[in-house]
């Protein structure tokens, strides 16, 4: 008896609780029925602007056309100025980073991404190519060591055409009436200026080589200029590490690339490397297998080298013929 009055009351009390959460609910709708309803606040509250870009009226926080964002009174000051480097530096997963890093550790895979369409997540191909001839240059001038600006004395007596160069040079001084003295600051500082706006010329004589060598494989032409421009990007990197290599030989007493013991083993690694990255980034871009692949990355890997030497010829003849 007691468990059935136990159980009578449960349910009592089971029941009074749910009337009373009917009550509850039921209250809170005669309330939102007799209230008017708020209005929400817009879901972009940004003031309208006019996109400087484009010209666009526009009230969202970026320009729905181009995505411009509207200029700040803080970004002009010194603090804005500080904080736009600070967030540069510390985005890790920026397009330029990514790039860079994918460029190192996954050959051939910008490439692949830009045949694909991929244009957002990665920097496009030419951008990459000048940002690494940016961070090359700015090695060399904190190293003080020259790769492709070669100093006049270097073409005269370290080079393959020294004798060449000699008999040019010697007609050259002749035909402006001066003495190689007066003559070699003025070439030397020329052709450290040319090094730097005509590097993209290596580029385009090897961008005519993949077609020939990959002939089967029906890649559009923008492709191969795509995959050379990477190729030079990861070479001129390579190249900031050598010349920190050569710095720290220098500084720990050593004689750097004076010594070609030093600058022949420097060099061969470099080969090395590089044909390492045209090994892999060929199987990825052109599908190359086998020892075929093998041939196929040795021809790259002479060209790229006789593409070097010769780009430091080109680069003493417009200079000697252009100052």
């Amino acid at each position: 008896m007691r468990s059935q009055e136990r159980q009578a009351k449960a349910e009592a009390e089971s029941d009074a609780i749910i009337q009373k959460r009917f009550a509850q609910i039921g209250k809170v709708r005669e309330h939102s029925v007799s209230q008017p309803l708020k209005k929400r606040a817009p879901i972009h509250a940004a003031e309208p602007w006019t996109c400087p870009t484009c010209n666009r009226r526009a009230s969202t926080s970026y320009c729905p056309t181009c995505g411009e964002s509207p200029l700040r009174p803080h970004d002009l000051t010194l603090r804005g100025f500080l904080d736009q480097i600070a967030q540069a530096l510390t985005d890790l997963d920026g397009p330029l980073l990514r790039s860079f890093r994918c460029l190192v550790t996954r050959p051939g895979l910008l490439t692949v991404a830009y045949l694909q369409g991929q244009r957002k997540q990665y920097t496009l191909p030419l951008r990459l190519f000048l940002a690494a001839n940016v961070l090359f240059f700015a090695a060399q001038s904190l190293v003080g060591v020259r790769i492709f600006s070669t100093p006049l004395d270097a073409h005269l007596h370290n080079q393959f055409w020294s004798g060449v160069a000699q008999q040019l040079v010697t007609h050259r001084l002749e035909a402006k009436g001066t003495t190689l003295a007066q003559y070699a600051p003025v070439f030397d500082q020329a052709v450290a200026l040319n090094a730097k706006a005509l590097i993209v010329l290596m580029v385009l004589p090897f961008a005519a080589l993949p077609p020939l060598v990959f002939f089967r494989n029906r890649l559009p032409f923008a492709g191969h200029i795509a995959f050379s421009l990477h190729f030079y990007a990861f070479l001129l990197l390579l190249f900031c590490v050598a010349l920190a290599v050569t710095g720290a030989d220098v500084a720990l007493g050593g004689a750097g690339l004076a010594s070609e013991t030093f600058d022949h083993v420097l060099s061969l690694v470099d080969v090395g490397i590089c044909a390492a990255y045209l090994y892999f980034a060929a199987a990825k871009v052109y599908g190359a297998r086998g020892a075929a692949q093998v041939l196929q990355v040795s021809l790259l890997v002479l060209a790229a080298a006789g593409i070097v030497l010769g780009y430091r010829f080109v680069l003493f003849l417009l200079t000697l013929y252009t100052t």
